[in-house]
């Protein structure tokens, strides 16, 4: 299948839970607010057995609150510790979670895409994702002692690896007309071209 190109997305995945997408996410967000609309997106794909926790838990209710297709759901409380909260926290306009089987994972992107204006950046939480998606910038957090399968699919796709959950110091992203990238040439530093 061919990937519906997204120049102006920032996908951040991880090769393990915990390992600092949000903590990414909010300093892209808040160190570039001023410069776009920025919109929020938490993918949560769900691959196992319906009605069932993706992680063999009793889990939380989020993957056995549907049973197909998806749901696309705005985040309106910006006080709680929800990663989709945090984002909207530092900075975002909107922010969305959208819960999605992954034989709908494009379908429901293409829900959320359609909210969204098109001068706008988007900083969106996911691997699985990238099966169906080529984003202008793709970040991998591998900080993990094992790997999600959702990772090894796409790791070889980043444009950036991370270890440690913060951006390196000569980060710049740069806006152009073929979409959204980063340099460590600060003297390509966004202020100069965002426009």
């Amino acid at each position: 299948m061919k990937k519906r190109n997204v120049p102006m997305m920032i996908q951040i995945g991880s090769t393990g839970r915990n390992s600092g997408k949000t903590t990414i996410a909010k300093a892209i967000i808040s160190e570039n607010r001023q410069l776009a609309p920025i919109y929020g997106l938490k993918i949560i794909t769900i691959s196992g057995a319906k009605g069932k926790c993706q992680r063999g838990e009793t889990g939380c209710g989020i993957c056995t609150s549907i049973d197909e297709g998806y749901e696309l759901i705005e985040e309106k409380n910006n006080r709680g510790s929800k990663d989709t909260m945090q984002l909207l926290r530092a900075g975002c306009e909107k922010v969305y979670l959208l819960k999605v089987f992954y034989d709908h994972l494009l379908e429901g992107f293409l829900a959320f895409q359609a909210l969204v204006p098109r001068k706008a950046l988007i900083v969106c939480e996911s691997n699985s994702v990238r099966e169906v998606i080529k984003p202008g910038l793709f970040i991998m957090m591998s900080n993990q002692k094992g790997m999600k399968k959702t990772a090894a699919k796409v790791i070889d796709q980043a444009d950036l690896i991370l270890t440690t959950p913060s951006l390196p110091e000569n980060f710049y992203l740069v806006k152009e007309k073929t979409g959204i990238h980063y340099s460590k040439n600060v003297h390509d530093r966004r202020e100069k071209i965002w426009g």
